[in-house]
C-alpha cells in the first residue's frame, strides 16, 4: 500500500486590505507565482488545478518573483528572509539571506538572473542588492526614510534600479554595484504602491495612492510626463507592462483595472469588478500580471476577496476567475455522492466547492459563515451539506445550486461539531449539550454534565467525545437521547470521531495522535487500538465506503492511511499540510484522498493497493 500526492488545489494568494499583492509570471507566460501562508505557490495560468507549493519559508511569505531566466524563484517574507530556489521541482533551495529586519515588501531580478534587490520595512535599513548564489552585496538601497513599497530593475544595460516609497518618493539607482543616484520627491503627493520599467528599458512608471501615473526616462529617471490624470478614482496598488513596452496595465482600489496607452495618453481598455455605481471593498484590485510570451493577450489581476481574475482585451467580462481560499481550511467534507465534489470551510468563514477531476473552486454563493468554519455534516443520500461556525449558526448549503440556502439557525453557543443522520436530524455539539435539528427547527436539546469535544452520528446512535476522555454513546428515542454505553479507553481528550459508511465501526481520535476502532453492532467491542503513529491531536478521520480502511489527520502535518485487518500496516503522507491537517475525505470511488489543513490548499492524494 502507498500514498502519493497527485494535485494541488493552490490556496488563493494573501491580500491585505490598503496594500499592493505582488504577483509575477514566468518568461514564457505559463505560471504565476504568489505568497499565501507560510507558502509560496508557483500555479499553471492555462490549467490552475496543476501548481506547485514551495514550503522553505519558516514565517508568513509576502512576495515571489521568478528571474528572468525562469529557473529559479526568490521569495520573501515577514522576518526579512528572502530564500532563492528551483522553479523546477520547487524543493531545491538555493540559498537563504537575512536581509532586513522586518517585512519584505518587493524582490526585483536584474537581466541576467544574477543580482537581486529585496526591499520592505527594516528598522536600519529599507533594502538590500545582492547576489542570487552567495548572497553577497552588490549595492545599497538608500535614500527612503519610510517603509519601501516596490522596487524594479531594468533589464538592459546600463543597469538600474527604482525604488518607491511611504515617504511619496522614487529613488533611482545606479550599478552595478547599485548605489543611489537621485530623488523625485514631488511627483506623487502619497505613499507610491508600484514601480515598473518597460521591457525595453527605455521608460520607468510608478503608481501610487494620489491615483497619479508617472513616466520616467528609463536611463536618467528623470519625470517626463503623467498619464490618465483623474481616472482612477481610488488608490492604484499596482502596474506591469505590456511586451511591446507601448501599454501597461493598473489595479485600482476603485475596483477598476485599466489598459493604458502610453504614445496616445488615454485609457484603451477597461473592467470594473462588483456591481455597477456600488461600492464593495472585497472586490477592490490590489495586483495585476501582464504575462509576456503569450499569444492570447491575458492579463491576471487579484481582488481583494484573493480571487484570479482573466482579463483578454477586447472582451468585457473575465473569461475565467479563480477562487479558492486564502486562509486555514478548517473543515472539510465530501459533497457528491461519488466523492467526485469536495466542500471546503476556512478560517475566515469562507465556503467552497470543488470539482475533484478538474481541481476548479468556487465560493458558495449566499450568506456564509463570518467566522471559522467548524464541521461539515451530511446524511447518506441527501443533496444537502449543514456547516457550523463559529458565528454560532448552523447553515445548509444547496449543493445542486451552490449556494447556502436562505435561512439559518442561531445556536445557542459555540458548535464543537455536527453530525448528520437518517430523516434530516442534524445533531450540533455545544458546550453544555447537544442540540438537535429538522428541517432548519429545534427539536430538542439534550443536556450534558461535561463539555463535548467532537460528535458523529450513524443511524439512532450519536456518539459524543468529551471530558475524562470517554466517548459517550446514546442512542435516539423519540424526542430524547439515551446514554446506553460510556467507552473508556482513551487516556487523553477525544479530538475526532467517525462513524464507517455502513455504521458498523467507530473510529475514535484522541489529543495525543492515538486512534482506537470499536464495533458498533458487537456491544461497542475494542476491534483495534493500534493505529497510533500520529504525534499530536487527531483533527479529522474518514473511512473508505468498504469500511476496510480509515484515513487521518492531525496537527503533526501527517496524513495516515490505515488497515484495519492488518492494523500494523499504514502508509504516511508526511508534512501534508504545514501548520496541520485540518480535514481528509476520500473521493473519486475510494482511488484518492483529499486533504486539507493549515496552509489553505486542498491536496489530492493517490493510494495504492490497498491491503
Amino acid at each position: 500500500m502507498s500514498i502519493e500526492i497527485e494535485k494541488i488545489f493552490a490556496a488563493a494568494p494573501a491580500t491585505t486590505r490598503g496594500q499592493p499583492t505582488q504577483l509575477s509570471c514566468d518568461p514564457k507566460g505559463e505560471r504565476i507565482a504568489y505568497a499565501s501562508g507560510k507558502s509560496i505557490y508557483l500555479r499553471s495560468l492555462d490549467n490552475p488545478a496543476i501548481s506547485k507549493q514551495y514550503t522553505g519559508h519558516t514565517t508568513t511569505t509576502t512576495v515571489a518573483r521568478f528571474s528572468p531566466s525562469g529557473y529559479y524563484v526568490a521569495s520573501g517574507d515577514i522576518s526579512g528572509k528572502v530564500r532563492v530556489w528551483d522553479a523546477v521541482d520547487a524543493v531545491n533551495t538555493k540559498g537563504e539571506y537575512a536581509i532586513i529586519s522586518g517585512r519584505i515588501n518587493d524582490i526585483a531580478w536584474d537581466g541576467d538572473s544574477q543580482r537581486v534587490i529585496a526591499v520592505g520595512d527594516g528598522r536600519e535599513r529599507f533594502g538590500h542588492c545582492f547576489t542570487a548564489d552567495s548572497g553577497n552585496s552588490v549595492g545599497e538601497i538608500s535614500g527612503h526614510s519610510k517603509v519601501v513599497n516596490a522596487v524594479a530593475m531594468r533589464q538592459q544595460r546600463p543597469l538600474r534600479a527604482a525604488t518607491v516609497s511611504d515617504d511619496s518618493s522614487m529613488c533611482f539607482l545606479h550599478g552595478a554595484p547599485f548605489k543611489f543616484a537621485s530623488k523625485v520627491a514631488g511627483v506623487h503627493k502619497g505613499f507610491v504602491m508600484g514601480a515598473a520599467f518597460s521591457p525595453d528599458g527605455s521608460m520607468l512608471v510608478t503608481v501610487g495612492a494620489d491615483r497619479k501615473i508617472q513616466l520616467y526616462d528609463g536611463k536618467t529617471g528623470e519625470p517626463t510626463t503623467q498619464v490618465g490624470d483623474g481616472v482612477h478614482m481610488g488608490t492604484i496598488f499596482a502596474v506591469s507592462w505590456a511586451m511591446d513596452s507601448k501599454r501597461f496595465v493598473t489595479a485600482s482600489a476603485d475596483q477598476t483595472v485599466r489598459v493604458w496607452d502610453v504614445e496616445a495618453d488615454k485609457c484603451v481598455q477597461s473592467w470594473r469588478f462588483g456591481e455597477e455605481g456600488s461600492v464593495s471593498i472585497p472586490d477592490q484590485q490590489v495586483g495585476v500580471v501582464w504575462p509576456h510570451g503569450r499569444t492570447d493577450g491575458l492579463i491576471v489581476s487579484l481582488s481583494l476577496n484573493g480571487h484570479l481574475n482573466y482579463l483578454v482585451e477586447g472582451k468585457a467580462a473575465p473569461i475565467k476567475v479563480v477562487q479558492g481560499h486564502n486562509k486555514s481550511v478548517t473543515a472539510l467534507g465530501a459533497a457528491g455522492k461519488g466523492g467526485e465534489t469536495l466542500i471546503t470551510g476556512s478560517f475566515d468563514g469562507r465556503v467552497c466547492t470543488w470539482d475533484v477531476s478538474t481541481g476548479v473552486g468556487s465560493v458558495v454563493d449566499g450568506q456564509a459563515h463570518s467566522n471559522q468554519v467548524t464541521q461539515f455534516a451530511k446524511a447518506p443520500g441527501s443533496s444537502k451539506t449543514y456547516s457550523v461556525g463559529w458565528d454560532d449558526t448552523l447553515r445548509t448549503v444547496d449543493e445542486s445550486a451552490n449556494t447556502f440556502t436562505g435561512s439559518s439557525v442561531k445556536l445557542a453557543g459555540q458548535p464543537k461539531g455536527a453530525a448528520a443522520s437518517f430523516d434530516g436530524l442534524v445533531f450540533v455539539a455545544l458546550n453544555d449539550g447537544i442540540s438537535v435539528f429538522k428541517n432548519d427547527q429545534l427539536l430538542f436539546t439534550h443536556s450534558t454534565s461535561f463539555t463535548p469535544t467532537s460528535i458523529a452520528a450513524s443511524g439512532p446512535h450519536v456518539v459524543v467525545g468529551g471530558d475524562g476522555n470517554a466517548v459517550r454513546v446514546y442512542k435516539l428515542s423519540g424526542n430524547s437521547l439515551e446514554n446506553t454505553t460510556t467507552l473508556t479507553t482513551s487516556t487523553t481528550q477525544i479530538s475526532a470521531l467517525s462513524f464507517s459508511p455502513n455504521g458498523k465501526l467507530l473510529a475514535a481520535g484522541n489529543s495525543s495522535g492515538k486512534i482506537a476502532v470499536y464495533k458498533a453492532n458487537a456491544g461497542w467491542e475494542l476491534a483495534t487500538d493500534r493505529w497510533s503513529a500520529h504525534t499530536a491531536r487527531v483533527l479529522s478521520i474518514a473511512w473508505n465506503s468498504a469500511a476496510t480502511h480509515a484515513a487521518s489527520g492531525a496537527l503533526d502535518t501527517n496524513v495516515f492511511v490505515w488497515s484495519l485487518s492488518k492494523p500494523g500496516s499504514r502508509v504516511k503522507a508526511p508534512n501534508a499540510h504545514k501548520d496541520g491537517v485540518y480535514g481528509v475525505a476520500w473521493v473519486e470511488g475510494d482511488a484518492k484522498i483529499a486533504s486539507t489543513g493549515g496552509d489553505a490548499a486542498v491536496k489530492i492524494w493517490t493510494v495504492k493497493r490497498l491491503q
